[in-house]
């Protein structure tokens, strides 16, 4: 008998005839002898809805209490599939994060979890019950409810998973695995059979949307094996597991692209020591996330300094950049939020040369301006205009032989 921690998204749990199968699903695994908690999304749009209220009533709504009314999505899921489960026959209980509870810090709209108590969940199992457990929710220190930002309900199931160590974290989604790149883009992108833990990493946090880059995290740091798989068949899917057990492999494993990026430029910086913290030390107390930086080099001492952020941050981050800049002494800051990232990963990519010269020349064959470039180990990823995404992906997807093969 083993344990098994089942995710289900929003799309999986999208209408009442899809809650149904699901409970099917976890009936399943529960008649097979197993253990069975499952971790679930709000149905599909509901979180944009919820969101959608709270911004009717203010451009920056208050984020403690944007959180109380984004997190009623999983608890009504909650509650759906528990009684689905009780109809069926089968003993089912629901858990809001804060009745496990999941412990986070007090980072509102993008709480990070800092512990997991398992022994109300382990108490339910052993008492024969199906544990469904609300994904994307937690509360801090005082009490107040959190969230863990969009796609937190595959932080949430790996990271129960992990408190529980369970045998597998299964996240079923609206595809089959994950794919070379996105097969809405090219539909010749093939299903990975495996992956390492440090390649899925890099393609979440560069826009790959199978898997949310926390949950990876999680995952790699405790040693859970992620099964990714769809929730519409019972098709294998793709195992996210240590490196060492993935044999030789592509130089490239995927090609990742983000529509989610934004620009700020500031102009006019004095080049001087100390200038940078005192730039990047607001946004990091606004929880505002910094990716890329470019910094031009000085001319006359003043430089221009070149960053990226998140779309939903973008507006935040430019009045706090705006007010850091005039404290500095730069000219003036500008910005772009109708940017890309494009991204290639491989963790072959350490042993071999050339990787970066042939992503440069592809772009450029297409006339496609590379306005930024930031690169690891094992992925290059390039700012590019947002209307040439699609383009980039393809190009790049094809000149590294990434499609499954043609039939003759």
């Amino acid at each position: 008998m083993a344990l098994i921690v089942q995710k289900y998204g929003g799309t999986s749990v999208g209408t009442i005839e899809k809650i149904k199968n699901v409970a099917k699903r976890a009936a399943r695994t529960k008649d097979q002898g197993h253990d069975v908690v499952v971790v679930v999304s709000a149905m599909s749009g509901e979180t944009n809805r919820l969101l959608g209220l709270a911004h009717q009533l203010a451009e920056i709504p208050n984020e403690r209490e944007l959180d109380v009314v984004a997190s009623t999505g999983e608890q009504v899921t909650i509650g759906l599939l528990a009684i689905a489960l009780t109809e069926m026959g089968y003993k089912a209980r629901s858990f809001c994060g804060f009745q496990i509870p999941v412990l986070t810090d007090s980072a509102f709209v993008k709480a990070r979890i800092k512990k997991i108590e398992g022994e109300t969940i382990q108490a339910a199992l052993k008492e024969g019950m199906i544990a469904v457990v609300a994904g994307f929710q937690g509360i801090d220190d005082t009490g107040a409810i959190t969230t863990l930002g969009r796609g937190g309900s595959d932080t949430s199931a790996v990271a129960v998973a992990a408190a529980l160590k369970a045998d597998v974290c299964e996240i079923y989604t609206d595809v089959d695995g994950v794919y070379t790149t996105d097969p809405n883009i090219c539909a010749d992108a093939r299903k990975l059979e495996k992956i390492s833990f440090e390649e899925m990493l890099e393609l979440a946090s560069l826009g790959a949307k199978v898997l949310q880059i926390r949950s990876v995290e999680f995952g790699m740091k405790y040693g859970v094996r992620i099964h990714v798989r769809s929730s519409f068949n019972d098709n294998p899917g793709t195992i996210v597991t240590r490196e060492e057990e993935i044999m030789e492999t592509a130089v490239v494993s995927g090609v990742a692209y983000s529509k989610s990026e934004a620009k700020i430029t500031i102009v006019k910086v004095p080049d001087k020591p100390g200038i940078a913290a005192k730039i990047f030390k607001p946004l990091s107390d606004a929880n505002i996330v910094v990716d890329v930086i470019v910094q031009n080099v000085s001319v006359t001492g003043f430089t221009d300094l070149t960053f990226t952020v998140g779309r939903t941050d973008y507006k935040k981050a430019m009045l706090v950049t705006g007010k850091t800049a005039k404290e500095v002494g730069a000219e003036k800051v500008v910005g772009d939020d109708k940017i890309a990232k494009v991204s290639i990963v491989g963790m072959a990519m350490r042993s071999h040369s050339g990787v970066a010269t042939k992503v440069f020349e592809t772009l450029a064959a297409e006339g496609i301006n590379i306005l930024g470039i930031t690169t690891s180990e094992i992925k290059i990823s390039c700012l590019i205009e947002e209307k040439y995404t699609e383009l980039a992906v393809r190009v790049l997807h094809r000149a590294f032989d990434l499609g499954n093969p043609v039939e003759a």
